[in-house]
């Protein structure tokens, strides 16, 4: 989706762009497409920002996909709303990593690790 048509979807088109994203992302991930993953990191930070910008920042929809069978939806999901659903999206990196979903399961524990020690500050 174009900026222009962000600002103009509903707020369940924009979770479906965020799943799609994810999805893409994470294959991407896994096939050392290493370009694609950027351009698509910057396509999430997009829906993200737009679902933050919504009345009552409508990032709480993304929790749908904690229990979504891919990984990197998941880690997606919970990253996107760890300022607006702190415990719970903890709680989905946790798994992430007990569960030993790699490659996410280190990028959900480096972000659990950068959290604790206040490195990182989601916004």
């Amino acid at each position: 989706m174009r900026k222009r048509d962000l600002e103009t979807a509903t707020v369940s088109e924009l979770a479906d762009e965020f799943l799609r994203l994810a999805i893409a992302k994470g294959r991407a991930v896994r096939d050392f497409e290493n370009a694609k993953v950027k351009r698509v990191y910057w396509q999430i930070d997009a829906v993200r920002n737009e679902l933050k910008n919504r009345p009552g920042d409508q990032r709480r929809v993304l929790a749908a996909f904690y229990r979504h069978p891919s990984p990197s939806v998941r880690l997606e999901a919970a990253t996107a709303t760890l300022v607006v659903l702190p415990e719970q999206s903890r709680l989905v990196l946790q798994e992430i990593v007990d569960r030993v979903e790699y490659p996410f399961a280190g990028t959900a524990g480096m972000r659990l690790h950068n959290l604790a020690t206040g490195f990182y500050k989601p916004t």
